[in-house]
């Protein structure tokens, strides 16, 4: 797609690295431009079940380019184009957070700032246990973007985000497994082999049934109630037993074999 942004098919699974290796894959704009439209492309491909994200050179995303910053970037733009600008880039977070399709981090080296904001917008990551993971923003004198104090209270809590926050310590991907920001520490270098290990049952389950799952959950995890987690509950699972996938399922059952799931 483009220099700074690769993608690659492994069957129906998406995998994207960031690539500006010399800079720790930090952020740019066409970098984030062009995120986001692979994934709003990617959301709407029945070809694609499952999307990985994962950076070049052994880190995953040092987060915004702070050498542009310190240059000046947006000098000229007034605080509402600002604002505009960075409310726009930071969709890609969306994105991989209400995709009706499992999203996974794979986490070498840094994930930091609006790095680390991607990764927790993501349904799963994996870390290499040498990991760097940091929300970085309170040594630049930044407040946080990219959803990621949405993200990480919802996944360690109000206390630890706040710690995590506030305090902006560098801890390690076993450290990160410990309190639950990542799903899996692993050996370094193995971050995206087992993230594709973790993608692999994904890729083969019942696409339409794994993505009301999700979004099942995101809406008891931002807050829904619980009528309305049950309400969507109910609408859900009535249109999967509906389906042709569920019918699949439902005579491998019988027949003692594996389904095979085409998400209609």
């Amino acid at each position: 797609m483009s220099d700074f942004l690769l993608t690659e098919r492994r069957g129906a699974v998406l995998i994207l690295t960031m690539n500006r290796p010399e800079r720790r894959n930090a952020f740019t704009r066409p970098m984030l431009a062009t995120m986001q439209e692979v994934l709003e492309q990617a959301a709407e491909d029945p070809e694609v079940r499952v999307v990985v994200l994962t950076g070049a050179g052994g880190a995953f995303c040092a987060g915004g380019d702070v050498k542009a910053m310190n240059e000046g970037a947006n000098q000229d733009l007034s605080f509402y184009e600002q604002r505009k600008s960075l409310r726009t880039r930071m969709e890609v977070s969306r994105l991989l957070h209400e995709m009706p399709k499992p999203t996974i981090a794979a986490i070498e080296g840094a994930a930091a700032g609006a790095g680390l904001s991607i990764a927790l917008a993501c349904d799963f990551r994996i870390a290499a246990d040498t990991a760097k993971i940091t929300t970085a923003f309170a040594k630049v004198g930044l407040s946080g973007d990219f959803g990621g104090t949405y993200f990480l209270t919802q996944i360690v809590g109000t206390a630890k985000a706040k710690e995590l926050y506030l305090f902006s310590p560098v801890i390690s991907g076993k450290e990160a497994e410990r309190i639950g920001l990542v799903n899996r520490a692993v050996d370094e270098g193995r971050a995206l082999e087992e993230a594709m290990d973790f993608a692999g049952p994904l890729a083969e389950g019942a696409p339409l049934a794994l993505g009301r799952m999700k979004g099942n959950l995101n809406l008891a995890a931002g807050g829904g109630s619980l009528v309305e987690v049950m309400d969507l509950e109910a609408d859900n699972h009535t249109n999967s037993s509906a389906t042709a996938d569920h019918r699949e399922a439902a005579s491998a059952f019988v027949e003692k074999r594996k389904p095979v799931f085409k998400g209609v």
